[in-house]
């Protein structure tokens, strides 16, 4: 049997919480929950919630008089969430489509959205969704990477380029949703507020491979045939054997629902 490269895909909970525990996780999740300055009171919606991650952080800036939602497709994900917020009986858990989303039109007064919109169908859709269900005065926060943008430093600099590309065409639904965030939230009606991007940098190459499936993925351009094997091989091997780095951008944006 051929040998797989790099770490064994990880269990999706602990992926997600473990990103989120990085410095450059915490950093731009503690900047978008400024932007969104949630109050005492309000309602917000955590879209694609996963494992209840950002649910406790949204809870404590609301309060008891307040209300979280958190939807996700995972019934997986849900139920960790539920244990993560027992104690927080202001935080609700829906099981639901961000393209449909189980919410009344004007019901929230904030909404994020963190890494989502990358993996769903029809990201315009969601957006013309977050629209209607946040209320005119309203703030939606968005946090993407844009893929395009990861760069892997080797000396086979070919090989790093080709694996960016194998993961832009291949592994990523919607990989350029990064640059997309401001434009599709504008043609969503909205009026978009801030840009900012962030630049998590990796020096890890063990943290790099569990979280950027960097073995993974190389492995996968290898079976279909994006990669020669023993060239793939030889520059997943080089990653480990001195210093090392990879970066990508991630793009945040803060949009406001016009007041009708």
């Amino acid at each position: 049997m051929t040998e797989t490269l790099g770490v064994p895909r990880p269990d999706q909970v602990d992926y997600l919480t473990q990103a989120a525990a990085t410095d450059a996780g915490a950093a731009y999740k503690r900047r978008l929950l400024q932007l969104l300055d949630p109050g005492p009171g309000q309602a917000v919606l955590d879209l694609g919630c996963g494992p209840g991650t950002d649910l406790g952080a949204l809870a404590g800036a609301v309060g008891e008089r307040g209300r979280v939602i958190g939807v996700d497709q995972d019934p997986v994900m849900l139920a960790e969430a539920a244990r993560r917020t027992a104690d927080r009986p202001w935080v609700e858990l829906l099981e639901g489509d961000a393209h449909a989303l189980p919410l009344a039109a004007a019901s929230v007064d904030r909404a994020r959205v963190d890494r989502v919109l990358m993996h769903v169908a029809d990201p315009a859709q969601v957006l013309a969704e977050l629209r209607r269900v946040v209320r005119p005065g309203g703030l939606i926060a968005l946090a993407e990477p844009d893929w395009d943008t990861l760069v892997v430093d080797a000396e086979d600099l070919d090989t790093s380029r080709a694996f960016t590309r194998f993961t832009v065409t291949e592994v990523v639904r919607n990989a350029a949703i990064g640059r997309r965030l401001a434009r599709l939230a504008e043609q969503a009606g909205c009026t978009v507020r801030t840009v900012e991007a962030h630049t998590p940098v990796f020096r890890d190459p063990r943290l790099a491979d569990q979280l950027l499936a960097l073995g993974r993925n190389t492995q996968r351009a290898i079976d279909r045939g994006a990669l020669d094997e023993q060239r793939g091989r030889a520059w997943f091997a080089s990653l480990g054997a001195g210093p090392f780095l990879a970066a990508f951008t991630l793009f945040t944006v803060l949009a406001e629902v016009p007041e009708a």
